[in-house]
Formats: C-alpha cells, sequence, structure tokens
C-alpha cells in the first residue's frame, strides 16, 4: 500500500452507507481515482465540505490492492465550484466536463495535461468565459489528448486527398472526413460545412488555448457534429448533452 497526495477534481460521490461515500476523483498524479471516505456523510465529517461535485482539493489517498477499493483519508478544499450559482448554462457546463472525464479516462491512467485542461475549462465556466466555447475547446482538446481526435487533415478511410468544398463528408465510424471515392462505403455519414471542420481543426490543434470564440454562426452545426462524434465514442447519448449552451454569446463574430 502506498499513501499519495496530489490535486484532484471531484467528478461524482455515490452513497455508500450511512456515513460513507465512494468518490471519483480525477487526480493530476494518479489519473481518475475511485476511493471509499468514510464519515464522508458525517455533518461534521473529516473532509469539512470538500468533497461537493467539481470541487478542486488537496486529497490523500491510500492505494490499496487491485480488487479494492482505494481509501480517501483527507480532502482539504482549495476551491469551490460556484458556476451554478450564476448560470444554468455554467451549472451544466462544469456538469458536462465531469461527465467526459468520468467516461473517456481510465483508472490510474495519469494525463497531468488533461487535468490542467480541466481546471483551465473550470475557470473558464466559473469566471467570465463563454461557457459554450470553453466546453468546444474541451471536447476538441480532450479527445485530442485520448487520441480519439476527429481526422481533418486527410480521408480518414484511404488517406487520400480530401477535395476542396462548401460541404464535406464527416464520418463518424471512420472518425473524421472523408473523400468521394470513400463516401459510398460509409455509414454514419455526415454533410458538413468547411468552415466548421477548419473550426474543428482549429480547436483541437496543440497551438490553441484557453479563451477561446466560437463563432455563433458556426456553433450549432459544430456543437452537432461534437456531440454526434462523442456518442459514437462512447457508445450512447452523454446525458448531459442535451443540456448544453444552445448558443455562444459571441454575437459579433456571427
Amino acid at each position: 500500500m502506498a499513501t499519495i497526495q496530489t490535486t484532484a477534481i471531484v467528478l461524482r460521490t455515490v452513497e455508500f452507507s450511512e456515513t460513507s461515500l465512494i468518490v471519483t476523483l480525477l487526480t493530476r498524479d494518479l489519473g481518475r481515482v475511485s476511493a471509499l471516505a468514510k464519515g464522508a456523510r458525517r455533518p461534521k465529517g473529516p473532509f469539512e465540505g470538500a468533497l461537493d461535485l467539481l470541487a478542486v482539493c488537496r486529497v490523500v489517498v491510500l492505494q490499496k490492492n487491485a480488487d479494492v477499493l482505494d481509501l480517501l483519508t483527507e480532502a482539504k478544499l482549495h476551491r469551490r465550484f460556484r458556476g451554478g450559482e450564476r448560470s444554468l448554462d455554467r451549472l451544466y457546463a462544469g456538469y458536462h466536463v465531469a461527465e467526459m472525464l468520468r467516461l473517456l479516462t481510465d483508472d490510474q491512467d495519469p494525463h497531468p495535461d488533461l487535468y490542467d485542461l480541466s481546471i483551465q475549462t473550470l475557470e473558464q465556466i466559473d469566471g467570465t468565459g463563454d461557457p459554450a466555447s470553453a466546453l468546444l475547446y474541451f471536447d476538441a482538446q480532450l479527445l485530442r489528448r485520448l487520441g480519439h481526435a476527429p481526422g481533418t487533415e486527410q480521408c480518414t478511410d484511404c488517406g487520400g486527398h480530401v477535395g476542396d468544398g462548401p460541404r464535406i463528408a464527416f464520418s463518424l465510424l471512420a472518425g473524421g472526413i472523408v473523400c468521394q471515392g470513400c463516401r459510398s462505403r460509409q455509414r454514419q455519414l455526415l454533410s458538413v460545412r468547411a468552415e466548421v471542420i477548419d473550426e474543428i481543426r482549429r480547436l483541437k490543434s496543440d497551438q490553441s488555448s484557453l479563451p477561446v470564440e466560437v463563432p455563433s454562426g458556426l456553433y450549432g452545426e459544430l456543437r452537432a457534429v461534437m456531440n454526434r462524434y462523442i456518442q459514437t465514442i462512447v457508445g450512447s447519448m452523454p446525458r448531459m448533452q442535451p443540456f448544453l449552451p444552445a448558443s455562444t454569446r459571441t454575437e459579433s463574430n456571427a
């Protein structure tokens, strides 16, 4: 057994007993962790309200054997998520971040850069950033860093050149754009504006950073493509997708 101190984002809590919780955390050093927090449901428990959803904490985790839950022995609150106090869009945006991290990451698989991305995104949602744009950036970067980025440079079926045109074929199963010659072999094909593909390319680039602004004229189609692509990867519709922001606030960029 090893005792690890690290920083963590609270992704989910589930009641375990009258006094305890099972907590899912994204930690900077251990990746995603599920741990038993004994006494966390007591009014004056040892965690002092530090285990609220999306709270950022300094935690101490006692790692157990592979077939036994780790034990969360300490959690000191660093920052509480308060986006929900300002708007439902910000509340649901935060919930979406937590859900994507639970669905797409693996236990004990650390990605410090992904942890930092999540912190930066939550700061945008909790602060003055546009939650709709921040979520699209987060989704694109999350997919890229976990090896699921949609292909936007060449045909994802044959590897050939995809011609220019106002609309481009996007194959959900092939994982990106496809050329004219490969379209007939595809199932679950979308016809996407070339400008939307350009925006996906920009958002997933390792040269981009927060804050970002997605033009409102592209947002609806871009959000729809990203939602469908994520559904294909995880095999179902994530619960928070229907509640994501309906538009950006960057009306001047339309």
